[in-house]
């Protein structure tokens, strides 16, 4: 297994002072996710995606993606994962996922809205408005559940508890989903914000658990247009955020009937959306 962080020497300077120290870096490296479909007798691949992410995971990475991106729609639609074989070397190539879909998937590449590239800074671009979202996503979250202020004061420090990377690099996003009662359910970290939610979404996926109507998804940032997609497509009820929402965000949030907190702290947040599941 790939390791997700590595150590490094690097020279630190305090004051007038040098010194030459330790220090652990998160592991970015590029992951790519192809897909193998069509009929039986006559299957055919495509790359479809090549994500900068934290090595660890991949398979829920590549799963949780097709899932955000309506490519798949449950565990049934997908045959295989596993890495690709170099046809010279015949080394695997770890970089490199192939996705066996279903003969019964029906992909039309035409018709996808944008090319599927990403980057471990801002996710997939290009989302024109919330009606792109609709079209993939029609079900609005219907969960009616509450929490209790006291339950997302406490998410803040129990995220920072379980960060392992990021309390060794201190650059790593994570994704965490609790319960209504607080208790952390999975916690996916990675250098890309949106590649921990697909993380999430493809452990859900392969465990069942799809939709997570009565779950509480928080955010290590900010909450982005993309993040808030994700959880609308795994039917996430409340979406907490460290950092800031975006506009279109709080609006994609409003639309799909998702609570959207943000600047969350251990003794305040700001309520964007649906203020009502919070007592």
């Amino acid at each position: 297994m790939k390791q997700s962080v590595v150590h490094k020497d690097i020279t630190k300077i305090k004051g007038k002072t040098k010194r030459e120290v330790g220090d652990v870096l998160a592991v970015e490296e590029p992951l790519e996710i192809r897909v193998g479909y069509g009929p039986e007798n006559n299957r055919e691949q495509k790359a479809i995606a090549v994500t900068m992410r934290t090595p660890g995971n991949d398979e829920e990475l590549a799963l949780g993606f097709l899932y955000s991106e309506n490519v798949i729609q449950s565990k049934q639609d997908v045959l295989s994962i596993k890495p690709c074989i170099n046809k010279e070397s015949g080394e695997i190539e770890d970089n490199v996922l192939r996705v066996e879909l279903s003969p019964d998937v029906k992909l039309n590449f035409q018709n996808l809205e944008r090319n599927f590239y990403t980057t471990s800074s801002c996710g997939v671009c290009g989302k024109a408005s919330i009606d792109s979202v609709d079209a993939v996503c029609v079900n609005r979250v219907s969960s009616q559940i509450t929490v209790k202020t006291e339950v997302i004061y406490n998410l803040f420090g129990k995220l920072h508890e379980k960060q392992l990377n990021f309390s060794l690099t201190g650059g790593i996003h994570a994704t965490a989903i609790f319960d209504t009662h607080g208790q952390i359910k999975t916690l996916r970290e990675d250098v890309g914000r949106h590649n921990a939610f697909d993380k999430i979404v493809g452990f859900s996926l392969l465990n069942r658990t799809l939709p997570l109507q009565t779950t509480i998804a928080l955010l290590s940032g900010r909450a982005s247009f993309e993040l808030l997609q994700k959880a609308a497509m795994a039917g996430v009820s409340i979406v907490c955020a460290i950092g800031a929402p975006s506009n279109l965000a709080v609006e994609l949030a409003e639309s799909f009937n998702i609570t959207l907190i943000g600047f969350l702290k251990e003794d305040q947040f700001n309520i964007y959306s649906h203020p009502e599941r919070i007592i």
